[in-house]
């Protein structure tokens, strides 16, 4: 920024010379850049979009996989009646003391 600044404290026609050539090569060089950074952004836009349906593939997996144990034991339950509940309670909760360690 400071090398822009200094540009225009000399004169004024400094100023007026880098205006110039602005307008003049700006319509000719900024198509040239967008063109040649073009496939670049493409290539970024398609890694993002591969991200995104990637990590939306995995969090369906492990939705429908939650899904699918969370009815399996709703039937186990419902199977097992009230006295199975207890065991399988007991048996739940030595398994997940047994996690955090």
């Amino acid at each position: 920024m400071a090398l822009i600044e200094d540009m225009f404290k000399g004169n004024a026609l400094t100023g007026v010379a880098v205006g110039a050539a602005a307008l003049f090569l700006g319509p000719t060089v900024l198509p040239t850049i967008g063109r040649a950074l073009r496939p670049v952004a493409k290539t970024m836009i398609k890694g993002g979009i591969m991200l995104y349906r990637e990590t939306v593939n995995g969090i369906g997996e492990l939705t429908t996989d939650l899904v699918a144990e969370a009815k399996s034991e709703l039937e186990q339950d419902r199977h097992d009646g009230p006295e199975g509940n207890t065991a399988r309670g007991a048996a739940v909760h030595r398994e997940s003391s047994r996690e955090k360690h």
